[in-house]
C-alpha cells in the first residue's frame, strides 16, 4: 500500500534554497565581485549578527563545528594528560578533537529519556585531571547547563564547552544556546538548523581573553601578520560560506518557530498512538535539530517505513566507548543507558518545509510498522 506513496524528504534543503534563492544569489554575488574570499567583510558581518541573536559577547567563526571545539579546547590549553567530561552518545567528533590534543575523554552515561548527558553522574566522574567539561546539546535540545556550570563552578572553576552542534536557535530557561558557558561551539553543516552549502562553525564567549586566543588560534596563532604568538591552525570560514548563513538569517526565526510547531506536532501524535520518543524538558525548548523516536526492532521498521516512502537515520547507532577507536578510554558496562538507547533511537523526517500532513502520514506508518 506504501509503494505508491510519495517519497518526503529527510531534510528539504532545495526547498529552504527556493525560498531564498534571490537573498543567497546576491549574497554570493556580492562575494564574487569584492572577491575578499578569505576573511572578508561578510565573516565580520555573520559573526556581529550571531553576537546579537544569541546574546553572547564574542563569535568567532570557523571552519566547521569540529573545528570550533578544537579550537575552545587549544584556547582552554588543554593537552596531555587532561581529562575533559563528555557524553559517549554524540558523533564523533566531540571526543576526537580531545583525544587530539592528547587528553583524555571521560565517559558519563545519558538519561535514557533526553538521550543528553546525565548530570547527576558528572560529579563523581571528577578528579585532580579535569579541566573541562563538555555536554552536547543532543537533537537540538540543551542539557541542563545551570546544574553543570555549578558543577564546574564547585570544582575550581573548571571550563565548560557546550557542543551546541544540533541546538543553535534553542533555549534553556530563557538564555539562548551557545551562549550558556565558558565556551558555546556550533555547526552550520547543511543539514543544520542553521547550515551554509559546506562546511562552516562558530564558537561563542563571553571571556575577552578567551576570544582573543580563539581568534589567533584560527589564523594560525596570529596576533598580526607574521608574528605567531601562539600554536595554531587554518580554521577560517570562507567569506562565501558566510555569505550564504547571512542569507539564511532571512528566514531563520520563522524555520525556527515552525521546527517548533513540527515538534510540537509530532510529540502529540505519536504520544496519542502511545509511541515512545525522546522527551523534551519544560524549562527549554528545542529546535528539533533530529526528531527521534524508540523503537524495536529497528531494522525492520526501517525498512517498512522505507517502503513506505519515509526516510529515517540513526543518531547513533554505536556509543563512542564501544567504538573501536575510544574503548580503551571507558568500559563497555559503564554507560548500559548509552548502550540501550543506540540500539533503539530513530530519526524521522524533520525540516521547516515538512507540512503537517506528512508529520500525520509519518506518524501513522510508523503505528502500523510497531504493531
Amino acid at each position: 500500500m506504501y509503494m505508491s506513496s510519495p517519497l518526503i524528504p529527510f531534510v528539504d534543503l532545495q526547498a529552504q534554497y527556493q525560498a531564498l534563492k534571490p537573498q543567497i544569489q546576491q549574497r554570493i554575488n556580492a562575494v564574487l565581485d569584492h572577491g575578499q574570499y578569505i576573511m572578508g567583510p561578510e565573516v565580520r558581518e555573520l559573526e556581529e549578527r550571531l553576537e546579537a541573536y544569541t546574546g553572547a559577547k564574542h563569535c568567532i567563526t570557523c571552519a566547521s563545528g569540529t573545528e570550533a571545539l578544537l579550537i575552545s579546547l587549544m584556547a582552554l590549553g588543554i593537552g596531555a594528560g587532561d581529562e575533559v567530561i563528555t557524553t559517549p552518545f554524540t558523533f564523533a567528533a566531540t571526543a576526537e578533537m580531545i583525544v587530539l590534543l592528547g587528553a583524555k575523554p571521560v565517559f558519563v552515561d545519558v538519561e535514557p529519556d533526553t538521550c543528553n548527558i546525565n548530570v547527576a553522574l558528572i560529579e563523581a566522574k571528577i578528579t585532580p585531571k579535569t579541566r573541562a567539561i563538555m555536554p552536547v546539546s543532543l537533537y537540538g535540545q540543551a542539557a541542563d547547563m545551570d546544574e553543570i556550570n555549578a558543577i564546574a563552578a564547585r570544582h575550581g572553576k573548571l571550563a565548560v564547552i557546550e557542543d551546541a552542534a544540533q541546538s543553535f536557535g534553542a533555549e534553556y530557561k530563557g538564555r539562548k544556546s551557545c551562549n550558556l558557558s565558558t565556551f558555546g561551539c556550533t555547526s552550520f553543516f547543511p543539514s543544520k538548523p542553521l547550515g551554509c552549502y559546506g562546511d562552516g562553525g562558530a564558537l561563542f564567549t563571553n571571556d575577552d581573553a578567551l576570544a582573543l586566543a580563539c581568534r589567533e588560534i584560527r589564523v594560525h596563532g596570529q596576533s598580526r601578520r607574521y608574528v605567531h604568538s601562539r600554536i595554531g591552525l587554518g580554521g577560517r570560514m570562507d567569506t562565501l560560506q558566510c555569505a550564504v548563513v547571512l542569507a539564511k538569517l532571512e528566514r531563520f526565526e520563522w524555520e525556527i518557530a515552525r521546527r517548533m510547531e513540527l515538534g510540537q506536532l509530532y510529540n502529540e501524535t505519536l504520544d496519542a498512538l502511545g509511541l515512545t520518543r525522546v522527551q523534551q524538558r519544560a524549562d527549554r525548548n528545542s529546535v528539533y535539530g533530529q526528531y527521534t523516536v524508540l523503537v524495536d526492532n529497528r531494522d525492520v521498521v526501517q525498512k517498512k517505513l522505507k517502503d513506505a516512502g519515509i526516510p529515517t537515520a540513526v543518531h547513533y547507532p554505536v556509543p563512542l566507548n564501544l567504538q573501536p577507536a575510544y574503548a580503551h578510554f571507558c568500559c563497555a558496562d559503564c554507560t548500559p543507558h548509552a548502550a540501550s538507547v543506540a540500539k533503539r533511537v530513530m530519526s524521522l523526517p524533520m525540516h521547516p518545509d515538512l507540512s503537517n500532513l506528512e508529520v500525520n502520514r509519518i506518524a501513522s506508518a510508523l503505528a502500523e510498522t510497531t504493531v
